[in-house]
């Protein structure tokens, strides 16, 4: 009796393939800044080596080096990440307001309070940040320009704010207010984040000039 031919399975397509490369290397880059983050909690962000990081996460230090050459780096992988799993429910949250000025302090507000919960950490992001500035590299954005942009782009078809200008460029000035603020906030502790941002983003939409 002839034995039919076994089936043989569909070959995976490049995309397919592709695919499952990118979610495999997505949670290995997860699975490292989030045991870095855990041990930065434990033991301080200065006292823990790259080494006790791939330790700690079981895989060689090539391994981890590949992905993620400093410290900060990992940081910066799990601030991101952070931001970008909050950003729809935040989004729905701005959506309920009336005007896009309102919007905007409502995302300072939401930004201070997170800023407060990671001040231990921020001062090492903020430096390595500005240490990427002109970096094409997608993962080094933390997408909150584009963000700006969005609210600012609404607040000029709206009529509420003139128009003229582009708003990735608006945004762009907004982002370096932003971060102007939140290093004067770092430096001298005393000084209340929410505040700071609220004086920041009125300069951004009123300006230094005085009423007429």
């Amino acid at each position: 009796m002839v034995q039919p031919m076994p089936t043989q399975p569909p070959s995976t397509s490049p995309a397919t393939e592709a695919g499952r490369r990118e979610r495999k290397r997505q949670q290995t880059l997860d699975h490292l800044a989030d045991t870095a983050w855990t041990l930065f909690r434990e033991h301080g962000f200065d006292a823990v080596t790259m080494e006790a990081i791939a330790a700690r996460a079981d895989v060689a230090k090539g391994t981890l080096y590949k992905h993620f050459p400093v410290k900060e780096a990992l940081l910066r992988h799990r601030f991101h990440r952070d931001l970008a799993a909050g950003l729809p429910a935040l989004l729905r949250e701005l959506a309920l307001l009336p005007t896009a000025a309102a919007r905007l302090h409502a995302f300072f507000r939401h930004n201070a309070d997170w800023s407060i919960g990671h001040r231990e950490f921020l001062a090492h992001y903020v430096r390595f940040r500005l240490g990427e500035v002109g970096v094409a590299d997608e993962a080094s954005h933390s997408g909150l320009e584009r963000l700006f942009a969005e609210l600012i782009a609404a607040g000029q078809q709206h009529g509420e704010f003139r128009r003229g200008h582009e708003p990735a460029m608006l945004a762009r000035h907004l982002q370096y207010l932003h971060l102007g603020a939140l290093l004067r906030w770092l430096h001298t502790p005393a000084l209340d984040l929410r505040a700071e941002f609220a004086g920041m983003l009125d300069l951004f939409l009123h300006g230094v000039e005085a009423p007429r």
